[in-house]
Order: C-alpha cells, then structure tokens, then sequence
C-alpha cells in the first residue's frame, strides 16, 4: 500500500492551494485519512483529519482556513488550504489507516512541500 502527495509549491501569504493524495496498492478498505505538516525544527504536527462517514477534525490553527474531503471511490484525501500564512510553510504528509491484503496498515505519503512567502 502506498500513499502519493502532490500539489504543494510556492504560494504568496493569502493564496490558496490544493493537495491531493492518491492511495494504491491491494486496498479493501479505507478508515481515517489526515494530513500532518513539519515545520523546519519543529516536530510534525496534525493538520486535518477525516473518518469514512466525512467526519473532519482540524488544529485550531487552520480551521476556517483549510478543509479536508475525500473522495472513498477514488482513494483521494484532499486538503484545500485557503488564506495561507508564512506559517503554513511545511512539509505536508498525507497519511491513512488501510485494511490491505497484509492486515490493517498506516503507510505516510513522501511529503509535498508547501512554501508561503510574505
């Protein structure tokens, strides 16, 4: 099971972008899916999460900026990130819970580097 992120860049603070992470691999089923960020010197942190009903959580700092959503037919996690900040610049990790062929797992995407500059 493998999980790829894309659609991080160079953003202007109060700019938008949109994330996306595809899984694959031999999945039966797919429980909660969440993004995590690591700042440079700082430890990594979760951003968002999602449940399978479309249950989200969020860290105080980004609500009301970004949403998480997934699409369950396609095996995509979203995270649509509005009104950035300088301190929104990370490595953005997407991340899942998945019931493969080798039992439950939680396999971490490679990353996707968001940069916001002021």
């Amino acid at each position: 099971v493998q999980l790829q992120a894309s659609g991080g860049g160079l953003v202007q603070a109060g700019g938008s972008l949109r994330l996306s992470c595809a899984a694959s691999g031999n999945i039966f089923h797919i429980y909660d899916m969440a993004w995590h960020r690591q700042a440079p010197g700082k430890q990594r942190e979760l951003v968002a999460g999602i449940t399978n009903g479309g249950s989200t959580n969020y860290a105080d700092s980004v609500k009301g900026r970004f949403t998480i959503s997934r699409d369950n037919a396609k095996k995509m996690v979203y995270l649509q990130m509005n009104s950035l900040r300088p301190e929104d610049t990370a490595l953005y990790y997407c991340n899942a819970e998945v019931l493969s062929s080798l039992g439950v797992r939680s396999p971490w995407g490679q990353g996707t580097l968001v940069t916001v500059s002021s």
